[in-house]
């Protein structure tokens, strides 16, 4: 088996994919996914936050019920309370907040999307990154678009395995590494996929930023990431806004 080449690897590095001028090694395909727009100039592909979202939103007000119940029937009993029944209160009382605030603000705090835009003709990517730390839902978080020249793109694809009370839970994906020009050092890493068409995902965007779109079959129908439906988290998560002066470049040729 190979060893990585970037410093340092990905969590739960599998192989380095081709090099980004490489000829693509795998058949060039997004899987059920379809661009977000596609022409001779960029090619916008969709990133979701999370495989399925809008249930954990319904587990919120459980979380609510619980604490309150919880609550008044602690301090409607009018005995005296040991030291150990206020520790187990008072736990409960912080996981039962946190969980409530952390239900509501993992479903509504991305945006709708988090789409990457790949300029064959400037050769530069653009990420609208979406970054926040799961452990702190009282923290701000918050978009933040880069844009990189695509020279500095490498690829990994990641395999992580562990133990539930179900079994063995497997996930896998490819990240996006960029490194310092003429390095392999690594300077910031975000998700290309993630449980999705992986190696040929990153083949397909290869194809494009090296041939454009003629060498790739034709696209299904594009889908607006602000179409949302019914789905109460992503109506109230907020809509993509890139910057504008990133907009109108990763739109447009020099």
């Amino acid at each position: 088996m190979s060893s990585p080449k970037l410093v340092p690897p990905c969590s739960g590095w599998q192989e380095d994919l081709p090099h980004p001028d490489d000829p693509a090694v795998v058949v060039s395909a997004l899987g059920f996914a379809n661009p977000n727009y596609q022409d001779h100039v960029f090619l916008e592909l969709p990133r979701a936050s999370a495989l399925a979202r809008g249930w954990l939103i319904f587990f919120a007000p459980v979380m609510s019920v619980y604490v309150a119940v919880f609550s008044w029937f602690f301090l409607s009993d009018w005995r005296v309370v040991r030291i150990e029944e206020w520790v187990v209160f008072i736990s409960s009382m912080m996981v039962g907040v946190w969980s409530l605030v952390f239900c509501i603000k993992v479903e509504t705090s991305p945006p709708r999307d988090q789409p990457l835009r790949f300029n064959r003709v400037r050769q530069r990517l653009y990420a609208y990154n979406f970054n926040y730390r799961w452990w702190n839902p009282f923290e701000r978080w918050r978009v933040e678009p880069v844009t990189y020249d695509w020279s500095q793109v490498r690829a990994e694809r990641w395999l992580k395995r562990g133990a539930t009370g179900n079994g063995v839970v497997i996930k896998g994906g490819v990240v996006l590494s960029i490194v310092k020009p003429g390095t392999n050092e690594v300077i910031d890493r975000f998700p290309l996929t993630t449980m999705g068409a992986d190696q040929h995902a990153w083949a397909y965007v290869c194809t494009y930023m090296q041939q454009g779109p003629d060498a790739l079959p034709p696209p299904g129908p594009a889908k607006d990431h602000n179409d949302v439906g019914m789905n109460i988290a992503l109506l109230l998560a907020p809509k993509v806004q890139w910057p504008a002066d990133m907009d109108l470049e990763s739109r447009t040729a020099p």
